[in-house]
């Protein structure tokens, strides 16, 4: 370069165009060591990464852990006889054996596991010489008439009718609670992790598999977080399939766009890279690759690739009057070094506003996009101009660039209108009228939590939802349970008192609609009394006598704690849906606030339903925040860059409507604000903001040329205005191929972001001009040197 224009370059261009050897070598140094990182990491959750720990219920949950067992995360096993019924020789050891098979699996809670086969399951009846009572499947079982006959009435006696055994005996459950952490067969000093993935494909091949191939006659079905989990992994491991199809798409537009293969597969080689160097680092920070995480990889591609275009039109734009590759590269590296880097501070900014959701899955999505969008910095808008400036790009490419410098463009001249007198008022109109009904629809419609029975996470004619279809019509006890803790003082559970209310509230669940049924110490003692009584239903009822209540809790094992100062009353709903979720906890609620006094509390909550529940509150209480946050971010890195409050509102409005129209399509589709799908909406805002900042970038240099409003427009369309729209349009195809994916969720987050890309390049192409023609005074632009981070 000249003299000239080696005094104009900044010292950050001068140390690295001035050193470009060096800077390839430590790139590819880098990239040599995060590489062998990235190919370490390994798909990783667990149970507390995926709830709220710091909320009331979870505290309370954790607290009383040693009390409750694993109500929380545990899987059941349905084994389903296809023909007959449960009282079968062949059936009955088939269940034995998946019993011993399952009771060996790493993970499992032995002590705590239950079905027809476990020694804690007992009958009880009355006789005339009092109560008898022993193993539903006594040690004299042979398999014989006379064995299965008396099975068949020790099952009648027992009380697990709907809950171990089907309404219609024609299949029975194994119930296996897991545990977190549990010690290694091989070192018994060290404790594992439960692998959830490894756990799911076990129970597949070791009990499904193995033993519908071993006995025709039987069908199993699984359900419970742990086996949702496992095949949450499996199926978003397709997530490589769509990674592979959005880069060929990539690839086929980016030449198309470019019509040069050189800086195409600059583009995609550096875009690549900066994926390698997140995966790597979060493997080095110790993170693994959850259901939620395993789709940053793609953000960060989106991102690098929206930038890596805005490089590549901007030097192949530079290169028609450049002397060569490296100055069209340094000119490029100059001009749009400082928007990319701002546009990418207010990218990880976003994400890093979703740490405040004390939930461990989004936590880590929030550093792991946050540390991928960091690296698009040395990939994406340092690297990649070194790299061009040695590749070059090829003379089509220019050529074509210096025609469209000359050639009157209908397109763009058409798009300008929006910032003309006339266009104006009619599009800020329009995006006020979209506003206000996006957002009273939302207001209306939209829900927080899941809106689907089973999984949501995943299709309704899923393997597991169809599992969870069965347990749900064949019992009356279903896999979503809320569990009410009643703590009093020790030894305090069985005081009548104590009972009576426990017994008020579980009329009173049992009588709140989506409530299936509810267990408590109450229902075996009520049961007692009246087997003490002759069998007579006058006597199901709660006596006054404590030594009378103290003999019929007896027998209510894992009904209450060590010393009675805990008792889980259990309360087994339809589904998990918001709806039924909000109704119980309220039924709760309000009962609590009646009946808690000095040395009884009724305490929400344990079980999936709890977790569940907590899980909607923090959704709730952080959706604003989170929004606010990101936007409050985003309107402040823009405020400092601009040093303009009105181009600050120009670029911040646009992406405020992409997110109020986001919220009602979710409404629209039935999609409920939940984990999964809260944080699409600051992901979309990080990205989209890339289209604003670059557009009032150029459009703000046109102006202080002098230029009116309308020909600014015109100009900034024709430089960086094809670069957005190729990259929105670029985008939104790669990511509409998640639409297929058998993963609802991933699905509904491929939807989503494709609508937000789509939208968010609309509205900076269309909204922005318009609020640009009523907010800024392009004569106190013109000729002016100063009021923004961009000017020379």
């Amino acid at each position: 370069m000249s003299q000239h224009h080696q005094n104009k370059a900044t010292f950050l261009e001068r140390l690295i165009f001035n050193n470009r050897p060096l800077v390839i070598f430590l790139c590819l140094l880098v990239s040599l060591l995060l590489f062998y990182q990235a190919v370490q990491i390994r798909p990783s959750t667990s149970f507390e990464k995926m709830i709220p720990l710091a909320h009331p219920y979870i505290q309370k949950m954790i607290e009383h852990r040693n009390d409750l067992g694993s109500l929380g995360n545990s899987v059941r096993i349905s084994v389903e006889a296809r023909e007959g019924s449960i009282f079968d020789a062949d059936y009955m050891e088939t269940l034995r054996q998946i019993h011993d098979e399952v009771f060996y699996i790493p993970g499992v809670d032995r002590a705590a596991m239950k079905s027809l086969w476990s020694p804690s399951v007992r009958w009880t009846e009355v006789t005339e010489e009092g109560f008898d009572g022993g193993e539903v499947i006594p040690q004299t079982y042979d398999g014989s008439a006379a064995s299965l006959d008396e099975l068949r009435g020790n099952v009648l006696k027992s009380g697990q009718i709907g809950r171990l055994v089907a309404n219609d005996f024609r299949s029975s459950i194994i119930d296996v609670p897991l545990q977190e952490s549990y010690a290694d067969p091989q070192d018994q000093g060290r404790q594992l992790k439960l692998d959830y993935q490894r756990f799911s494909h076990e129970l597949e091949e070791k009990v499904r598999d193995k033993y519908q191939a071993q006995n025709p006659n039987v069908r199993i079905h699984i359900v419970g977080f742990a086996k949702k989990v496992g095949d949450l992994i499996d199926g978003l491991l397709m997530v490589v399939v769509f990674f592979a199809a959005a880069f060929l798409i990539t690839l086929v537009l980016l030449y198309v766009f470019t019509r040069c293969i050189r800086s195409t597969l600059s583009v995609l080689v550096t875009t690549l890279i900066a994926v390698g160097w997140q995966l790597g680092l979060m493997n080095l920070a110790g993170f693994g690759l959850d259901p939620y995480s395993m789709l940053v990889p793609f953000l960060i591609f989106a991102i690098g690739i929206s930038h890596g275009v805005q490089k590549i039109n901007g030097i192949a734009q530079q290169s028609g009057d450049a002397d060569n590759a490296l100055t069209a590269a340094r000119r490029t590296f100059r001009q749009l070094f400082l928007p990319g880097m701002i546009a990418i501070l207010a990218d990880a900014v976003g994400f890093i506003t979703l740490l405040i959701i004390d939930i461990g899955v989004i936590r880590e999505l929030a550093i792991g996009a946050s540390i991928g969008v960091a690296v698009i910095v040395f990939t994406n808008l340092i690297l990649l101009p070194v790299a061009i400036s040695y590749l070059g790009i090829s003379r089509q490419a220019i050529e074509r660039s210096k025609k469209d410098a000359h050639v009157e463009h209908p397109f763009w001249r058409l798009l300008s209108g929006f910032a003309n007198p006339r266009m104006a008022p009619v599009s800020v109109a329009l995006a006020l009228l979209l506003a206000v009904g996006g957002f009273f629809y939302q207001k209306n419609n939209l829900q927080i939590g899941d809106l689907d029975q089973g999984a949501p996470e995943l299709r309704p004619d899923s393997r597991y939802n169809k599992d969870n279809d069965f347990v749900i019509n064949n019992y009356s006890t279903s896999s979503d349970v809320l569990v009410v803790m009643v703590k009093t003082e020790p030894e305090g559970c069985s005081n009548y008192d104590t009972l009576a209310a426990m017994d008020a509230l579980t009329w009173k669940m049992e009588n709140t609609p989506g409530v299936q049924s509810a267990v408590s110490l109450v229902t075996v003692a009520r049961q007692s009394i009246k087997g003490m009584n002759e069998g007579s239903l006058k006597w199901e009822t709660l006596s006054r006598n404590q030594d009378v209540l103290n003999n019929s809790i007896a027998r209510a094992d894992g009904l209450y704690n060590a010393d009675c100062s805990l008792a889980p009353l259990m309360v087994f709903l339809n589904d998990h849906k918001a709806q039924t979720l909000t109704r119980t906890v309220a039924a709760v609620e309000s009962f609590a606030a009646q009946n808690n006094r000095e040395g009884l509390e009724f305490l929400l909550a344990a079980g999936n339903a709890g977790i569940e529940a907590a899980t909607n509150e923090v959704i709730a209480s952080s959706e604003l925040t989170i929004l606010s946050l990101v936007y409050l971010c985003v309107a402040g890195m823009c405020l400092i860059t601009f040093r303009s409050l009105a181009a600050t509102v120009c670029i911040v409005l646009p992406l405020i409507l992409t997110s109020i129209l986001g919220n009602a399509l979710m409404a629209f589709l039935g999609i409920g604000m939940k984990v999964a799908t809260l944080p699409v909406i600051a992901l979309g805002v990080g990205i989209g903001v890339d289209y604003g900042i670059y557009i009032y970038s150029r459009l703000e240099s046109f102006l202080r040329a002098g230029l009116p409003l309308q020909e600014a427009y015109y100009q900034t369309l024709r430089s960086t205005g094809k670069a957005v729209l190729f990259t929105g349009l670029c985008l939104a195809i790669g990511v509409a191929t998640w639409i297929f994916s058998a993963i609802k969720f991933q699905a509904d987050m491929g939807l989503m972001l494709t609508f937000m890309f789509i939208v968010n390049m609309f509205g900076a192409l269309w909204l922005l001009p318009a609020l640009a023609y009523f907010l800024i005074r392009p004569e106190k632009l013109a000729g002016s040197k100063g009021g923004s981070l961009f000017a020379h």
